[in-house]
């Protein structure tokens, strides 16, 4: 079968496999115990693969905390957040096409008397900059927290522009990058303006259940205080306590470190993958085909198209033997996606809608299986 639903999850690596096996087996050690074998092993380890995060984002090693996931991260700092500044102002303002990991938190808060503005995007899914900066200007808000890349359209917001208008206005900053980091460059060291950033590693080859929140220190150096949503012994500079998985911890970090050294070469693969698919597509399909993502601005292997007249869900169980695809994000698949109302579609188009995302480890030759279809 082949795999055609990344942005669901990848495949994890060989080489993040093999990293990992030894710290489920033989070096189990807890890297907060001190002064034997096991324990100084399990730190260095977890403090390597915290260098290649940090070389993968452009931060602080001491900037990278470790969580489950982007969903605990997510919830995490826009909690966090809340609570330890919001007794003054309770607004915060995010995107119509946020995960929902984002979303639902922001409705949790709405619940508790955070005010919360939905920013509406545009045909390819980008929020109008200026409609941002009146708000930062007029109503300033505690936080902005917008998406770096669409999981279901693939779209990339100005992150550089949003990052100097929350600079300029001093507004936090929070961006899910889950999508982004490992497929496109994410240097943090160029983004004054935004303080905070959440990721999976089993979006980029990486194992599931292991995740950061980069939580950038202030001007002054000192560490960022926000309320953390564990309590308990301490771990990670008292942001996220729990004892840290190891093996997961090094899986992460050996998928960061591939990423990083790949992604040019990775980029330029998908671009070659997504345009031999389209092609495909187009010649197949032409009558019935329509790209809802057709430009520039978008993570590479993200390719949502409607075939029109046809129910998505049908022909993704028709296909399901061959090749693996899907209508939108896995975290809603009962609903109709937010996403595609959001940039304008309407419910015949949205049905008809299925989502293929890309891995850079396929051949350019494993799509020819739709030439048959």
């Amino acid at each position: 079968m082949l795999y055609l639903d990344n942005s669901a999850t990848t495949q994890m690596l060989p080489e993040v496999k093999e990293a990992m096996i030894p710290y489920l087996l033989e070096e189990f050690g807890n890297p907060s115990s001190k002064y034997y074998n096991l324990a100084t092993k399990a730190k260095e380890a977890t403090e390597d693969s915290r260098k290649y995060i940090s070389a993968l984002l452009g931060c602080d090693t001491d900037e990278v905390i470790f969580t489950s996931g982007a969903t605990e991260s997510n919830n995490m700092i826009i909690k966090g957040i809340a609570d330890f500044y919001g007794e003054n102002n309770k607004h915060i303002v995010t995107s119509k096409i946020e995960h929902p990991a984002v979303i639902e938190t922001c409705r949790y808060l709405e619940k508790k008397g955070f005010t919360i503005t939905y920013l509406d995007v545009d045909a390819n899914g980008l929020i109008n900059l200026e409609e941002l900066r009146k708000i930062l200007v007029h109503h300033p808000p505690l936080l902005v927290t917008i998406m770096w890349g669409n999981n279901e359209i693939g779209s990339l917001q100005p992150i550089k522009e949003i990052s100097d208008l929350c600079f300029e206005n001093n507004v936090f900053f929070h961006t899910d990058a889950t999508q982004t980091v490992g497929k496109v460059p994410c240097d943090l060291s160029l983004l004054e303006g935004l303080q905070f950033l959440s990721c999976s590693a089993h979006k980029f080859h990486g194992p599931k259940g292991i995740g950061v929140s980069i939580i950038k220190k202030d001007k002054n150096n000192l560490k960022r205080k926000i309320t953390p949503l564990l309590h308990g012994g301490g771990q990670e500079s008292d942001y996220r306590s729990g004892t840290l998985p190891v093996h997961n911890i090094v899986g992460m970090g050996i998928a960061a470190k591939l990423a990083h050294s790949r992604i040019d070469d990775n980029i330029n693969h998908l671009i070659r993958l997504e345009q031999y698919l389209i092609d495909i597509l187009k010649e197949n399909f032409g009558e019935v085909l329509h790209i809802n993502n057709n430009y520039l601005s978008k993570i590479p292997g993200i390719i949502s198209v409607q075939f029109k007249g046809i129910n998505n869900e049908m022909l993704i169980k028709k296909l399901s033997d061959v090749v693996a695809l899907s209508s939108g994000s896995a975290c809603s698949t009962s609903k109709p996606s937010h996403v595609l109302e959001a940039i304008g579609l309407d419910q015949k188009a949205i049905r008809s809608t299925i989502r293929f995302s890309l891995s850079p480890y396929i051949e350019i030759q494993d799509l020819n299986i739709f030439k048959e279809m």
